[in-house]
């Protein structure tokens, strides 16, 4: 019997591998790559990716480099040329001729140099004027440097805390710097606290203590401009400043003892803090003048021989009893009263008298014999005991004890406004005409002998420049 043909009932296979067994081979084959690229050599991996990233772009890289091949073969071969390589960036140099660093020039205001003071601090915004001392260097407006320095000075709170362990390692042009913008950018200006935080090192770090070559007396060696404009008599105190600034014997030595070990009678004389200070500005705030004392004053400049630029822009007159103007006492043997201070209320007006104010002036003149400038602008008041006679001829000392000064600023010190009164503008110009006449006489006083002396003050409108 013929056998039966039964139908297919079930479908065709598929041709394809399920999915787990082609993930299984998949990863077989990668095995096989990664140990047949183990096998191969880095040139020839790079090779690979080259192949790889030109096919997909179409061009040539311009920093791959071809072996070189002879002009014949290449001709034979017909193999194209090899590309040349890309032209280096030109070679930068500097005004002097150095070869600058590699990298992009930097900005401006990074190689800006320092301009003076005046130029550096708008001091515009107090009512009465000030001038810096000259020969301070700061940086130039709007550099780098000046924009960290402003913002350092009006965070100086958080700053002072935040940086207390690298104050001291600063530079000394920075700290010089530093403490003139905190006087121009904060209310108080600088206390104590802040010029031990600049000047002296951590206490809490005992390598400061231990190295005498990191001793406060030999980092600031270099330290000669300390801008205090603004400071004394609101945040700072003459006679702190004068214990900090020259602090006094560690303990006292037998004499006998330091002669057998002199080393030790030298150790226990500190030097200043700093010991080669030139300029120095003590100017004040109008409203603080009160605040001072001329006897601080005296006692202060004893440290300063080698001074030669000192501001006192806004002191008020000379007198060791600034209370007392008004006091008057009984005499014991006449009964009747006498005054008690050296000047009493109508002394300069009625009685034209200067005495005390000319006596003050030459103690300061003994202790400061090497001043070369001299800052009196806002002192109009006092202009007169400049030139003025003690009584017994005493007079300051223009060609002795301050024969060295050659300038002199007597500025009135404020801004004659547009609605002045008759009053006010003739006391502004009468400020102006008493710098005028002590110019002539310190000259007629040194009559050629000595040096030229300047006094710099506010010019009439229309007259020229001498």
């Amino acid at each position: 019997m013929p056998k039966k043909r039964h139908q297919n009932r079930y479908s065709k296979p598929q041709s394809t591998a399920p999915a787990s067994l082609s993930s299984t081979a998949a990863r077989r084959n990668d095995s096989h790559q990664d140990d047949a690229s183990h096998g191969r050599g880095v040139n020839e991996l790079l090779a690979g990716l080259r192949r790889a990233g030109l096919s997909g772009s179409g061009q040539q890289p311009p920093d791959e480099v071809r072996p070189t091949v002879h002009p014949g073969i290449r001709q034979l071969l017909q193999i194209p040329e090899t590309p040349p390589p890309r032209p280096r960036r030109p070679v930068r140099f500097g005004p002097s001729g150095a070869r600058l660093p590699a990298g992009p020039a930097p900005p401006r205001s990074w190689l800006s140099g320092p301009e003076r003071a005046g130029d550096a601090l708008q001091r515009s915004a107090r009512a009465h004027e000030q001038r810096p001392l000259p020969g301070m260097r700061l940086p130039a407006p709007g550099s780098m440097v000046d924009m960290v320095l402003r913002r350092f000075a009006l965070d100086w709170e958080w700053q002072r805390v935040y940086c207390q362990y690298h104050l001291y390692e600063l530079p000394t042009h920075l700290r010089t710097a530093l403490l003139a913008y905190l006087v121009t950018y904060t209310r108080e200006g600088v206390s104590l606290h802040d010029l031990q935080a600049v000047l002296l090192p951590p206490p809490d770090v005992p390598e400061y203590q231990e190295d005498p070559s990191l001793a406060p007396s030999v980092v600031n060696e270099a330290f000669c401009h300390l801008d205090l404009s603004g400071s004394v008599g609101r945040s700072l105190k003459l006679r702190e400043l004068s214990d900090f600034l020259f602090p006094r014997e560690r303990e006292s030595i037998d004499p006998q003892e330091s002669w057998d070990a002199p080393e030790q009678y030298s150790a226990g004389i500190p030097r200043p803090l700093l010991p080669n200070l030139t300029h120095l500005s003590l100017a004040l705030d109008p409203a603080s003048s009160h605040a001072v004392s001329w006897r601080h004053l005296l006692s202060f400049a004893t440290h300063l021989p080698g001074l030669t630029h000192l501001s006192l822009a806004f002191w008020p007159e000379p007198t060791l009893t600034p209370n007392a103007k008004l006091a008057s006492v009984v005499s014991p043997q006449t009964g009747g009263a006498v005054q008690y201070g050296g000047t009493g209320p109508y002394s300069h007006s009625l009685d034209d008298d200067w005495a005390e104010q000319v006596l003050v002036l030459r103690r300061l003149s003994r202790s400061l014999y090497g001043l070369e400038y001299l800052d009196l602008t806002g002192c109009g008041d006092w202009f007169p005991a400049l030139w003025a006679s003690a009584g017994e001829g005493d007079t300051v000392d223009w060609t002795g004890a301050w024969g060295k000064i050659t300038t002199l600023a007597m500025y009135p010190g404020y801004r004659l406004g547009e609605d002045a009164g008759l009053a006010e503008t003739a006391r502004y110009w009468e400020f102006v005409d008493y710098a005028r006449r002590l110019e002539r006489h310190v000259r007629t006083r040194r009559a050629g002998k000595g040096r030229f002396v300047t006094v710099e003050t506010c010019r009439r409108p229309g007259e020229l420049d001498k």
